[in-house]
């Protein structure tokens, strides 16, 4: 046997397009409240059988946006010494950035690992 690996086929469109669609549905979260766990959480219960890539997406969009939540919160307990606001922008820009930088590259079929996330689901 060779150490080589297989070259993985590149997803499908749909597929692609699925998986962007996980990244890009935490934009929901600018109109809905919450949305921004809802969307990506909805469209990967609802395709995450369809293809290993939606999985693998899916659960790195929705562990993104946790971790961007948690982030929001503790921004807002810091708005009690000013420093908070601050941040929270920081965070704000961060996760609108490397949200359509996640829904592009998962476009591309190329899986997107977010920086700076707390992986809770696996």
């Amino acid at each position: 046997m060779s150490d080589e690996q297989l070259p993985v086929p590149a997803p499908s469109r749909e597929v692609r397009q699925w998986a962007m669609f996980c990244h890009l549905s935490a934009l929901l979260g600018i109109w809905v409240p919450f949305g921004s766990l809802i969307g990506p959480l909805i469209l990967w219960q609802m395709k995450r059988e369809m293809d290993p890539f939606i999985d693998d997406q899916g659960k790195e969009a929705l562990n993104f946006q946790i971790s961007v939540a948690i982030a929001s919160a503790i921004c807002l307990l810091l708005m009690v010494v000013v420093v908070g606001f601050f941040l929270f922008g920081l965070v704000a820009i961060g996760a609108l950035v490397l949200t359509i930088i996640a829904g592009v590259k998962a476009n591309e079929g190329v899986p997107y690992r977010y920086p700076f996330t707390w992986r809770l689901i696996k």
